[in-house]
């Protein structure tokens, strides 16, 4: 399949077959050109991506819970089809408000949302500002608590520095044209995918501008806020765990829910990663549906 390094993906070539485009759709909001996916009918339920991710990511998962959802699943700003808003803006607020801007602009209030890893810290904070108002809050494999000790103190100014210099996603995005690269960098998240899941992350990943998103996003990141902010947080909140999550432990929800949320419910996945639902879509999903039928989302099962 013929690739190419470009300055940001293109929905013509990049996006001839996208996984759901036919449920995608442009939109503005908040000065940027969103990608959102849209499918399905009943409650509405809200789907945000992780770092470095697009829509792409619910390929499979999506359709499953459209047959009991409205789903709205945005590209993140900067991230896949979405265009970038200025630096300090990638920021978890500035993220939060764009969110809730879109949101605004859709005409829709979620019912229940959904984040995987830093979309479960965006969700929480939008949540927190009152930007959205949902009946139950999902985070899977959420990134949520910051880097403690040495490697804390290291990242951000490690990300910062990378964020500011364009050679090193430009670097990042012609090292992707080997795929064994971008295995690897799905083995280190503890999950396996299958040829298909591998060749989305490569097509993306192979443009600077997916990745400069990525970093300005690690850069401008501060769990700090989200730590302060979980115990006035007034949504329910339920941990989903992959236990070979390699890129966020599943300790760290455990000590959410140990710590700062002893209310949250906690749902293990045994024997999977950091990208549990595009792995097993179907196990992931009836836990969804399991959890919105115990709000009240969904009708329980009989």
């Amino acid at each position: 399949m013929a690739m190419r390094v470009n300055g940001k993906p293109d929905w013509e070539l990049d996006g001839r077959d996208w996984p759901n485009r036919a449920s995608s759709d442009f939109m503005t909001a908040a000065g940027l050109r969103w990608h959102v996916q849209r499918m399905g009918r009943g409650p509405v339920l809200l789907l945000l991506h992780g770092t470095g991710a697009a829509t792409h990511s619910w390929r499979d998962f999506a359709p499953i819970l459209a047959e009991h959802f409205t789903l709205i699943a945005p590209d993140l700003p900067g991230h896949g089809f979405t265009t970038a808003p200025p630096y300090e803006r990638m920021s978890l607020p500035g993220m939060a408000a764009s969110l809730g801007a879109l949101i605004e602009t859709l005409g829709v209030q979620p019912d229940l949302v959904l984040g995987h890893s830093a979309g479960a810290a965006i969700l929480i904070r939008a949540c927190l500002e009152q930007r959205i108002a949902p009946r139950g809050l999902i985070s899977l494999n959420g990134a949520l608590l910051p880097w403690r000790g040495l490697p804390g103190r290291l990242f951000s100014p490690a990300a910062k520095l990378f964020a500011t210099n364009s050679l090193v996603s430009r670097v990042f995005a012609r090292r992707a044209h080997n795929r064994r690269v971008i295995e690897d960098l799905i083995d280190s998240t503890g999950s396996t995918l299958d040829p298909m899941g591998v060749e989305f992350y490569q097509r993306l990943i192979q443009h600077p501008a997916h990745v400069q998103a990525s970093l300005s996003m690690m850069a401008n990141w501060d769990l700090n806020l989200i730590e302060q902010g979980l115990p006035q947080l007034k949504t329910p909140l339920f941990l989903i765990v992959g236990n070979q999550d390699t890129t966020v432990s599943p300790r760290e929800a455990q000590r959410v829910r140990a710590t700062l949320r002893p209310d949250a419910q906690l749902f293990e996945l045994p024997g999977l990663g950091h990208l549990a639902h595009e792995e097993r879509p179907h196990e992931v999903a009836e836990i969804v549906c399991d959890i919105a039928a115990q709000l009240g989302v969904l009708e329980a099962k009989s």
